[in-house]
């Protein structure tokens, strides 16, 4: 139940790392506060004062009698406990600092905030040499683009060349809405593999898309299920790239 309670965690290198940390800091914190209220016969509150001060130990002990040593042997565990923990909370924070991970959070942090106040936009699913032409075409005419890619190198690609990206499969609902795929005027799926543009497709529909939705095939049998699927559009590169090329032959030479 852990994980699905916030499923967050996992898509935040920056939590994800610090979970095992924060978590032991914690169980020797719970451990520390039930172990003082067993051996000092205490109260929860008092014991976690004794987290807080552990000289209050001894002042318990000038007038109440108990196991003094074993509570203060206990308390040097727990003191010791703590100081690893939090070692091991600092150290983990520092690598992701200077590993990059928080930089890269608040990239994302701030390309995401960018893409929610994004209307009117264009979202491209994929980042080939098909999906990458269209989207830099729009953006050259002064349209923004979001760009939907699953591929590291390919996202990184999209991130340098400017454009808003989203890291995902484009066939998840979630990932499109992500993407803002309800304020967007034109969706491409530029995918090169015919029946996962098809898919999205179905699944931008079930999105209460309002968007134009143009499809990449890579052959003309896939046409009439890409336009049953939803597709406004439908483009086979090869097919346009062959016409361009007869119309460049026929063009009277000189």
């Amino acid at each position: 139940m852990f994980p699905d309670s916030i499923p967050h965690v996992r898509d935040r290198p920056i939590l994800r790392h610090t979970v095992a940390p924060i978590g032991a800091f914690v169980a020797i914190v719970v451990a520390g506060v039930v172990g003082y209220a067993m051996l000092g016969n205490v109260g929860l509150v008092e014991a976690a004062f004794w987290m807080i001060d552990p000289t209050s130990i001894d002042l318990h002990f000038e007038t109440h009698a108990g196991p003094e040593r074993s509570t203060k042997a206990y308390a040097v565990l727990v003191t010791v406990g703590l100081v690893l923990s939090g070692l091991w909370i600092g150290e983990t924070v520092a690598t992701e600092l200077f590993g990059g991970r928080i930089s890269t959070e608040v990239s994302r942090a701030t390309m995401q905030r960018r893409i929610e106040n994004s209307d009117d936009h264009v979202i491209v699913c994929g980042y080939g040499m098909f999906g990458r032409t269209i989207a830099n075409r729009f953006a050259e005419a002064g349209r923004s683009v979001v760009v939907v890619e699953i591929d590291a190198d390919n996202a990184e690609r999209a991130r340098e060349d400017g454009h808003l990206l989203v890291e995902g499969d484009a066939r998840r609902e979630q990932v499109l809405r992500t993407a803002g795929v309800d304020r967007a005027t034109k969706l491409v799926a530029a995918i090169d593999d015919s029946n996962v543009n098809i898919q999205i497709a179905i699944v931008s529909g079930t999105a209460a898309s309002s968007a134009e939705i143009l499809v990449r095939v890579g052959d003309e049998v896939y046409e009439s299920v890409a336009r049953e699927a939803g597709a406004d559009e439908v483009v086979i590169p090869e097919v346009v790239s062959g016409e361009r090329v007869t119309r460049l032959l026929e063009r009277p030479a000189g």
